[in-house]
């Protein structure tokens, strides 16, 4: 695992499918660590666990569903939270016991955004740090390319294009230190980002959307 902030750890890379890659992301808390997204690296729950294990793990969508949640639940006792439209897909790998529904605060200082457009039961996750920056878990609401580019995680024939949009303009009223994907393109799943700046990127990604 990599620190990339005081207290976020990203896993190691995973490439899913073709063209695919991914990572998972552990949120330290004294109050209990959350895992964001899925690994599949079983030697990266060693480091987990002497960083004080998993107490939480979120799915942002569907898509991160594979069998080693249960491994996960196993070695930590997990919660797994995953959005309601969604729990059909879930129970056939694991039953969630977290359901998200709404916006609403979890554990204190992550605020649960459903922004379903990607697919039913997509959801972002805003996080307020102790260190004081405020992160940003698009999942595949949008996606990281090059390194800097943000665009919609828009999939003919699977995705809504007028959920996603509705969910693009919600999410560009945030304010986010460092914005992080769940499947990206490109060097890095994630970008410190100036606030200021958040909503000249979720323009950018309306308007490939509206090209598309």
């Amino acid at each position: 695992m990599q620190q990339i902030q005081p207290d976020l750890w990203q896993t190691e890379l995973e490439n899913p499918a073709p063209g695919l890659t991914t990572h998972a992301y552990l949120l330290t808390r004294k109050e209990g660590n959350v895992l964001f997204y899925n690994t599949g690296h079983a030697y990266e729950l060693d480091r987990m666990a002497q960083l004080g294990g998993v107490e939480r793990q979120y799915l942002s969508h569907r898509d991160e569903l594979g069998e080693s949640i249960n491994m996960i639940r196993r070695r930590f006792n997990t919660h797994l939270g995953g959005h309601i439209a969604e729990q059909k897909d879930f129970e056939r790998v694991c039953r969630p016991d977290i359901l998200f529904e709404e916006r609403d605060m979890h554990m204190g200082n992550i605020e649960v955004i459903p922004t379903p457009g990607h697919s039913p039961g997509s959801t972002c996750f805003y996080v307020q740090s102790a260190t004081g920056k405020r992160y940003l878990f698009t999942g595949d609401t949008l996606y990281l390319t090059n390194g800097s580019e943000w665009r919609a995680g828009f999939i003919q024939g699977i995705s809504n294009r007028d959920d996603l949009l509705a969910s693009l303009a919600l999410l560009r009223q945030l304010e986010p230190d460092l914005v992080i994907s769940s499947a990206f393109s490109g060097p890095v799943g994630y970008q410190e980002m100036d606030p200021a700046d958040w909503a000249g990127h979720v323009d950018h990604a309306v308007a490939e959307l509206n090209r598309l």
